[in-house]
């Protein structure tokens, strides 16, 4: 702290030492700096700032409906490409705004420096853009943010408009693409099976897995047809076991009705009916009439079939015997028997049909698995390409519907919450900050000026200045002797040097105070 204050005083007394010197200097730089600063124009700000409301009440309801682009992101898109140069040369090009014209070189140094003067930036949150130009002639800046706000709220239609057009015929294209692809894929399919209708094949189920599954069925068949054929032995056992003859005591017994069994079981159960009726209702009832002519029609047929066997010749022992052969347990054993051979029959011809097929398939063995794959691909292929197809048809539906709900309601709102004005005080620098700027600056000039000369010719106060300068031991000393005469001219150097720094301050404030006066408020 001492070593800075040592510094501090040694750089005021030099400056000191150089008072006029760094007075002309800062008088001189005063009139240099004013000069400039009324000579460069000030600068005037135009803005506007626009809101996009992308929550809207189609959003939610439309979704999933149709195809809805990400609004946010798009609008942030916008407003990066707003300043594009295509745009910038428009407003460049544009009359009406009142930028300068001029040859080409010319016209790309307007572009490049309007492109780096127009700022489009986030103001304060999602979605409120500020959009802002700084020029010397303010009502030019607020033609060109005016022009820019415009560009802005029309860029977007006209690109979502574009990219539906082009996202449509995209799609169209693919579709138009897709169908002609699902065709060829069709016929092929279809010329395969035309060739390989010999070869069998079943879909979901690979050769080797049809061969195992013949396999199991023809053990299954062969099982069961030993169990068919073993049961079909023991019924003939059984039958050959079984006495076809009653004994002639039951058939002495029974000789009539041993020749007609079935028209006695028929009358059998008429009686029973007839009873049963008989309990419920009265002799001239017409069920119980209709039943006791049944009976009786039973009893003259039965009567007229042994009329007729005993008018052949048969004698009643005969008739005994055919009445025995019809004995129900070897009739019944006879019908079982018949039953278990058909049975069996009906196996060998389902073994022999799968042992048929089983030998064919062996015989396709290098056919088969190929057509196999073969078919595997192309039911892959033409399923993969009616998907695609489906889900494109699906995609257009979704992409025309979305373009018809921009055409009559669009999902973006942009609103214009501050309309391009230009603003009342000029942007930094003003022409008051300049003045302000200048004073300081030219202050500063004259002392630096002063501190430079003094040390180019430096001059020392006392002998710790010159021994720290010198690095060298001092001697010895003098005293200066000031006579009242020096000091009276000392004084009136101070009183001209602070009248004419007195007066440099009151020009500096009279300035400033006419810049504040003819200002726009």
């Amino acid at each position: 702290m001492i070593n800075f204050t040592r510094q501090a005083t040694s750089v005021v007394r030099a400056v000191w030492r150089r008072r006029w010197l760094g007075a002309i200097s800062a008088w001189v730089a005063a009139v240099v700096l004013g000069v400039l600063a009324l000579a460069i124009p000030e600068r005037h700000e135009a803005r506007a700032r626009i809101y996009v409301d992308t929550q809207t009440v189609l959003k939610p309801l439309m979704s999933g409906l149709a195809f809805q682009p990400d609004i946010d992101q798009q609008v942030r898109m916008l407003a990066r490409t707003l300043i594009s140069r295509p745009n910038v040369e428009r407003l460049a090009r544009d009359k009406t705004i009142g930028l300068p014209q001029g040859d080409e070189a010319q016209m790309n140094r307007l572009i490049d420096d309007l492109t780096k003067a127009i700022k489009v930036e986030l103001s304060g949150g999602n979605n409120l853009y500020q959009i802002s130009y700084r020029d010397v002639d303010g009502q030019r800046a607020n033609r060109l943010v005016t022009t820019l706000v415009g560009l802005f709220m029309d860029s977007s239609a006209d690109s979502k408009r574009r990219d539906s057009e082009e996202a449509s015929r995209f799609i169209d294209e693919q579709i138009r693409s897709y169908e002609t692809k699902l065709t060829e894929a069709e016929g092929r399919l279809k010329d395969f099976k035309l060739r390989n209708m010999n070869v069998t094949v079943v879909n979901n189920q690979d050769y080797f897995a049809r061969m195992s599954l013949m396999t199991d069925d023809i053990g299954r068949l062969k099982v069961a047809l030993a169990a068919a054929e073993q049961s079909r032995d023991a019924l003939k056992r059984e039958l050959a076991s079984t006495e076809p003859q009653v004994a002639d005591a039951a058939a002495a017994a029974t000789p009539v009705m041993s020749l007609t069994p079935e028209l006695d079981a028929r009358l059998d159960t008429q009686r029973r009916q007839l009873d049963e009726m008989l309990r419920r209702y009265t002799d001239e009832h017409p069920d119980v009439q209709s039943t006791r002519r049944t009976i009786a029609q039973l009893e003259a047929q039965r009567n007229r079939e042994q009329d007729g066997a005993r008018s052949s010749g048969q004698s009643p022992s005969r008739a005994r015997a055919a009445a025995a052969a019809a004995n129900p347990m070897f009739q019944r054993l006879r019908v079982s028997l018949a039953e278990a051979e058909a049975n069996v029959a009906s196996l060998r011809g389902q073994l022999g049909s799968q042992s048929v097929r089983l030998e064919e398939i062996k015989s396709q063995a290098g056919r088969v698995p190929q057509a196999e794959a073969e078919l595997a691909q192309l039911n892959r292929d033409y399923d993969i390409i009616r998907k695609n197809y489906e889900q494109l048809v699906s995609r257009r539906e979704a992409a025309s519907l979305g373009v018809k709900i921009d055409q009559q309601s669009s999902l973006a709102d942009f609103r214009l919450v501050e309309p391009p004005r230009v603003q009342p005080k000029p942007v930094f620098p003003s022409r008051f900050q300049m003045a302000v700027g200048a004073m300081l600056l030219s202050l500063a000039i004259g002392m630096a000026a002063a501190y430079a000369a003094s040390l180019l010719n430096p001059t020392f106060a006392n002998e710790s200045e010159l021994r720290e300068f010198t690095k060298r031991p001092v001697l010895g000393v003098m005293t200066k002797v000031v006579d009242p005469r020096a000091v009276a001219l000392d004084r009136q150097d101070r009183m001209r040097l602070a009248s004419t720094m007195g007066l440099f301050l009151m020009i500096h404030v009279a300035w400033m105070v006419w810049i504040l006066m003819h200002s726009p408020a």
